[in-house]
C-alpha cells in the first residue's frame, strides 16, 4: 500500500482508506470488517456520522481475532460543527475516543470551518422556529486550532488537520500556529479537482485527502431522506464516456479509474462502499497506471466550483455564517 508521509510528525498515512459517511450500523460493520480483511488500514469516520461506536466495536473485534496491533491502523475522526469552540475540543475528542474504544486517533480534523450551537442532551444542532440552524457567529479558528494543538500535545491525536476549509482560512491558521495542519480533507473528484487549494497544500506540506472521490453517488438520496434537501443536476462521474472508455481500455471499473486519477496525483482517497467486490476494487489501484493522455482527458472534466456536490446547504441557513467557506 502506498503511503503519504505527514509533515513534521513523519507518520505514514495509507493513500487509500475506507470512507464511512452515509452508512448505517450493519453496513458499517460489514464494510469495515471486509475492508480490513482486504488490506485496508486507513478508516475514516466522524462524530457527525453517528457510527463511531459501531466502528469501535468492529475494530476491537478485528484486532482481537487477527492478533493485530493497534499501531497497524490509521484511524481518522473529526470535531463536529457543534463543537467548534476551543473549550469543546478535548471534550468531544474524548467522546469520540470512548465510542471508538481507542486511546488516541491517528488523525483528528476540524470537520467544517463554521460553528453551530447545540442541545446539551442530544448533542445535535439547535434550530430556530424557521428550521434554520442556530449559528455560532463567534467561531474563532485561531483559538480552535490552539485547542487542537493541545490535544495533540496530550497524545489524544497523533496528527491534526482541517476539513472543508478554504485557502484564506488555511493561510490564516498557518500564520498563527505552532503546528501546521498535517492534512486537509476536501471534496475532490474528476468534476471538482481543486487544483488551486492542492497547490497551496503542496507548498505548505499539507497532505490532501479526497472525500467523495467517486462523486458520492449515494448523496442525493441521503440528503433527501435525512434533510428533505434535493441536489439539482446531480453528476454521474462514473458513467461519463471518457471515464468508461478509459476503464474499458485498462479492463478496470470506472471507480478504479477516477480513484487512480487522484492517487496518481498524490491525493489520498477514502471511497465509501458497502459492497464487498467494490471495496476490494477500490484498493486495487497500484498495478496499472494512467497514461499522460488519459490523465489530460480526465483533467478536462473539471467543472470548478460548479462541480461541487457537498455545499452544506442541507443545513438550512449555513451560508449566513461568516466562516462559510464557499
Amino acid at each position: 500500500m502506498k503511503v503519504l508521509k505527514l509533515h513534521t510528525t513523519n507518520f505514514s498515512m495509507p493513500i487509500v482508506g475506507l470512507g464511512t459517511w452515509q452508512a448505517n450500523s450493519e453496513e458499517t460493520k460489514r464494510a469495515v470488517t471486509s475492508a480490513l480483511d482486504a488490506g485496508y488500514r486507513h478508516i475514516d469516520t466522524a462524530f457527525n456520522y453517528n457510527n463511531e461506536d459501531v466502528i469501535g466495536d468492529t475494530l476491537k473485534a478485528w484486532l482481537d481475532k487477527n492478533s493485530a496491533k493497534r499501531e497497524e491502523l490509521f484511524i481518522t475522526t473529526k470535531l463536529p460543527h457543534i463543537a467548534n469552540r476551543a473549550n469543546d475540543v478535548e471534550k468531544f475528542l474524548k467522546l469520540s475516543l470512548q465510542k471508538l474504544k481507542l486511546d488516541y486517533v491517528d488523525l483528528y480534523l476540524i470537520h467544517v470551518p463554521f460553528g453551530f450551537y447545540y442541545d446539551e442532551e442530544t448533542l445535535t444542532p439547535k434550530k430556530n422556529e424557521n428550521g434554520e440552524i442556530l449559528l455560532d457567529l463567534e467561531t474563532d479558528h485561531i483559538s480552535l486550532w490552539k485547542a487542537m494543538e493541545s490535544v495533540m500535545n496530550k497524545g489524544l491525536a497523533k496528527n491534526i488537520g482541517l476539513s472543508n476549509f478554504n485557502e484564506a482560512q488555511i493561510k490564516k491558521i498557518n500564520q498563527n500556529c505552532q503546528m501546521k495542519p498535517q492534512v486537509l480533507q476536501i471534496e475532490c473528484h474528476a468534476y471538482l479537482q481543486q487544483e488551486s487549494i492542492r497547490e497551496l497544500c503542496a507548498k505548505e506540506n499539507i497532505a490532501v485527502v479526497a472525500y467523495s472521490p467517486l462523486g458520492s453517488p449515494g448523496a442525493r438520496n441521503h440528503f433527501m431522506n435525512k434533510y428533505n434537501y434535493e441536489l439539482k443536476n446531480f453528476p454521474d462521474i462514473l458513467g461519463h464516456p471518457i471515464v468508461t472508455d478509459i476503464a474499458a481500455r485498462h479492463n478496470k471499473s470506472p471507480g478504479q479509474i477516477v480513484l487512480r486519477f487522484l492517487v496518481q496525483n498524490n491525493v489520498a482517497v477514502i471511497p465509501k462502499s458497502a459492497n464487498l467486490a467494490r471495496i476490494v476494487q477500490n484498493i486495487d489501484l497500484f498495478e496499472f497506471e494512467l497514461t499522460v493522455e488519459e490523465v489530460n482527458a480526465l483533467k478536462q472534466l473539471d467543472q470548478g466550483s460548479d462541480g461541487r456536490i457537498i455545499d452544506f446547504y442541507f443545513w438550512k441557513g449555513v451560508e449566513k455564517h461568516p466562516c462559510y467557506p464557499f
